[in-house]
């Protein structure tokens, strides 16, 4: 929405104070509502163990919940379901929620803000947050104030808070009154300020945030870290998501686009309300054509004092501009400007961003945009940015999706929770397909207090908000509604809760399949009948099938596409989650598995010791498999839409194997950003035509003079031949259903390793790997050369260890030193290893095989050159220089 004079939507992130009490047990006791006390919890339980019944609790103290449930009432269809304020004023007289409270002491935040994230983290198997949620501290109580300068020209108009993400249990007070709030920590929300404003005169926001221990299988996050906004209108506007366009009958030729507006009227009388639309075409960097592409017949509606009404009309649009997923379509985007007017006066403008698609399911082929086949190569991705936790950002998210985009990668499944909106304005700029998700668990537990606390109060409030807020997204092609959830083992029970859920997405949104990710339910079972798209986890390559697992209490189960397909031979059947694949960037454990895939062990690609993971690819958790298993098993099967690995990137939190490490070791890009060896393996499968090849491992084995050290290649060639000292090894082609090439029995020599990859009986690409000589020097490099001075964008640099040559040293770590100059600021730093435990704040820190990441901003309103020093003790320093404008 643009700023006009009808509508104002301002950014009130800075200027924030953040109180957070120290002992959870000292906390007020203004609370949402009591949770079940935790005795015992274990987060390193197996992570497709089966989810358990909640557990019953009664309230014997005042709680807020009843107050804070109006709140959802706009998201719940039926009148007689909804809420009913009681009187009285919860926690009006507390000392925060007052305007005279000092707050001299409290720490000044600007938002996106993740309260955890500086650490320090928690070691041992006694931490109070332990490694499911990445050991930080991201249990509490917490508050936020603001003031808000309300202008007495203000008076007579509508004012709301719009909150895009607070964890969790967010609630509101203005001056002193108790607002709302709402408690699921991933949806957008807002309150309406209105009734509490007091124009002309300074205005106290107050925002309680109750992040409760054992409520997440990752890491949360904490606090209001995503964007907050104050939005100005009249009496008489668009609704909150209060537009829907959908486009059908798509060609080349013409499409037609249907567009429903929403409109309140919060005056007291009835509204007579004009209402045009206008249809603009936005250019490749989001700038709006200044020619009209087709204009919506005006619509009058009648709208009675208090309540809502709604018009729908329809255009044809000649020649479409449509959007489409890269690299083989462009993302073209088209923005719809809706003005309401009252007496030839324009009362409300609002915009809404859409592209036109035409989008098909087939269940023997997959999908189809625009009559193009478009095979699925996605991966799962957790919402935390690494280094800087949930606190959203812009320039970090599109660092993640250009370096996935490099990979092949089309596809993104926001797992498992609503991602921020500006994530959603990237994947529809960049062209990805998007599966949008919003429930890891209904009814039944997977945590103590996860979602299933406020599950049966929210499910429906917070489902209706969530599509009604993406809906507009071209990128999106499927709604989730839920991931392993607990009633795939509750049969016909968990079938009817799906099925509750099922209609509330058709009730909001019908031109998009719906779809479950399911880890257990078979096709036999009543589950899978509910969703249009099947999501299979793991099942499609089977789960625990080696003779090792016999016998065990975990899920079992035989390959599942075959059986899918012929229970359901209308629905469309893809793998929601693949892989689950284990390494540890630079990291090469002997001996090497002769199998494609294998469980990992200490002596089978793991290191319990250190918290390590082989980097041959070749390792995976029990209930998964390697890539090559994951690409073969799906190369079988062709009637599968395709794939999305867990995961992209690694996350904070779920370190599966090693639950004593902070975060997961099943990205194909570590958590800092730097490439494992299986960005390489995915990239010679998902870009074909891509000239490439890649050797691993390292050559740098003083101690295996003379010992087998296997050397694979991934290359997306069908066959190569590899070279040690100029002596070659032999050439090789690939098998059916083979994705690397294997020399097994190499003895290691230092020196040269070479590998010319070919295509088709020609030369294709080619790749060396050296022996180092010892490390000499630093050498760094940013991703940009300048920045905005308006401490959001980010610079995010390189630090790599090297020798005279300036080839990267593989195994060093050298602890390196970072300082800067100018008007910038270090805003964390990385290495990649899951283990350690180093603060991501720390300005120094030991490199990770080679490489250390430094995230830099310029300081707001301050320009001029950035200077970034890194040092380390008998090394040659390097200095970056970035401008910030």
């Amino acid at each position: 929405m643009a700023q006009n004079e009808s509508r104002q939507r301002i950014s009130i992130n800075e200027g924030w104070s953040f109180y957070k009490y120290d002992d959870v047990s000292k906390a007020d006791r203004l609370i949402y509502d009591v949770r079940p006390a935790v005795s015992g919890s274990k987060d390193y339980v197996v992570a497709d163990a089966k989810p358990t019944e909640a557990v019953g609790v009664v309230a014997t103290e005042t709680v807020l919940k009843p107050w804070i449930l109006p709140t959802a009432n706009r998201f719940i269809k039926d009148p007689a379901k909804r809420h009913i304020r009681p009187a009285g004023n919860p926690g009006g007289n507390f000392p925060f929620v007052q305007s005279n409270f000092d707050e001299s002491t409290w720490e000044k935040v600007t938002l996106p803000h993740d309260w955890a994230i500086k650490g320090p983290f928690q070691t041992g198997w006694d931490a109070e947050v332990s490694g499911g949620m990445g050991r930080l501290p991201v249990n509490g109580v917490a508050w936020y104030r603001k003031k808000l300068d309300i202008s007495a020209d203000d008076a007579g108009k509508a004012i709301f808070l719009e909150i895009e993400g607070a964890m969790s249990y967010a609630m509101v007070w203005l001056n002193g009154n108790l607002v709302g709030g709402w408690p699921y920590g991933y949806n957008s929300w807002q309150v309406d300020l209105t009734p509490y404003i007091l124009p002309g005169v300074e205005n106290q926001l107050a925002i309680r945030v109750d992040n409760p221990n054992h409520s997440a299988r990752w890491y949360p996050g904490a606090g209001l870290y995503r964007n907050v906004w104050l939005t100005k209108t009249n009496r008489v506007h668009v609704g909150q998501y209060g537009t829907f366009i959908t486009t059908k009958d798509v060609s080349k030729t013409s499409a037609t686009v249907n567009l429903k507006v929403s409109v309140d009227n919060d005056l007291k009388t009835t509204a007579d309300v004009e209402i045009i639309t206008q249809i603009f075409a936005l250019d490749a960097k989001g700038k709006k054509n200044s020619k009209v592409a087709a204009t919506f017949p005006n619509s009058t509606i009648k709208i009675t004092a208090g309540e809502n009404a709604e018009i729908e009309s329809t255009i044809t649009l000649q020649n479409p501009k449509l959007w489409g997923p890269f690299p083989t379509q462009t993302p073209h985007l088209y923005i719809a400007v809706t003005s309401l007017s009252q007496d030839d006066k324009i009362i409300d403008t609002y915009e809404t961003r859409f592209g036109i698609r035409k989008l098909e399911f087939n269940s023997d082929k997959g999908v189809f945009v625009n009559g193009e086949h478009i095979y699925l190569k996605g991966v799962n991705q957790h919402h935390d940015l690494g280094a800087l936790g949930a606190a959203f950002n812009v320039r970090a998210a599109k660092r993640q999706l250009e370096i996935l985009r490099e990979m092949g990668c089309n596809a993104i499944r926001m797992s498992h929770n609503p991602p921020a909106p500006e994530l959603l304005q990237l994947t529809d700029e960049m062209g990805f397909l998007v599966i949008d998700e919003i429930f890891d668990s209904w009814e039944r537990k997977k945590t103590a207090h996860d979602f299933h606390l406020i599950f049966p109060d929210w499910s429906e409030p917070d489902l209706r908000a969530f599509i009604r807020r993406d809906r507009n997204c071209p990128s999106i092609i499927m709604w989730s509604f839920g991931n392993e959830v607990g009633e795939q083992y509750t049969a016909e029970e968990g079938a009817r809760v799906a099925k509750r859920l099922y209609d509330i997405v058709k009730e909001e949104d019908t031109t998009r399949p719906t779809t479950l990710a399911m880890n257990f339910a078979k096709s036999d079972m009543p589950l899978p009948i509910v969703p249009d798209a099947i999501g299979l986890n793991y099942q499609g390559e089977g789960i625990r099938q080696e003779p090792e697992f016999e016998g065990t209490e975990r899920i079992r189960t035989a390959p599942q596409y075959d059986a899918y397909h012929a229970k359901f031979p209308n629905k469309a059947i893809y793998s929601s989650e693949t892989a689950s694949a284990f390494s540890s960037r630079g990291v090469y454990l002997f001996p090497v598995t002769e199998k494609n895939s294998s469980p990992t062990r200490d002596g089978r690609g793991g290191d319990s010791k250190n918290y390590q993971v082989s980097s041959y690819e070749l390792y995976a958790v029990d209930f998964g498999s390697s890539a090559d298993r994951v690409f073969g098993s799906i190369d079988r099967h062709p009637f599968v839409a395709g794939e999305f690995v867990w995961t992209g990137w690694d996350y904070i939190g779920e370190p599966t194997p090693y639950y004593e490490a902070r975060s997961s070791y099943t990205g194909i890009i570590d958590l800092a950003g730097f490439k494992k060896d299986r960005f390489y393996l995915y990239q010679s499968h998902w870009r074909p035509e891509f000239p490439m090849a890649h050797i691993l491992p390292h050559w740098n084995w003083a101690e295996r003079v003379g010992e087998i050290t296997p050397v694979h290649v991934f290359t997306s060639g069908d066959e190569a031949e590899l070279f040690l000292n100029g002596n070659s090894l032999g050439r090789k082609k690939k098998g059916q259903y083979e994705y690397r090439l294997r020399w097994d029995d190499v003895k290691y020599e230092p020196g040269e390793l070479k590998v010319i990859a070919y295509k088709n009986g020609k030369k294709w690409a080619k790749s060396t790997t050296k022996t180092t000589a010892d490390a000499s020097k630093l050498i760094a490099f940013s991703d940009r050369k300048t920045i905005l001075a308006d401490g959001k964008e980010l610079a995010f640099i390189t630090v790599k260890i090297a020798d005279t040559n300036g080839l990267m040293v593989p195994r060093s770590n050298n602890k390196i030193e970072f300082s800067i100059e100018g008007p910038g600021e270090i805003v964390a730093t990385d290495n990649g290893d899951t283990a350690n435990m180093e603060s991501f704040a720390s300005k120094e820190r030991e490199a990770f095989n080679g490489l250390c990441l430094v995230i830099v901003r310029a300081k707001p309103g301050s320009t001029g050159k950035i200077i970034l020093k890194a040092n380390s003790a008998g090394l040659k320093e390097t200095k970056v220089l970035i401008t910030s404008k």
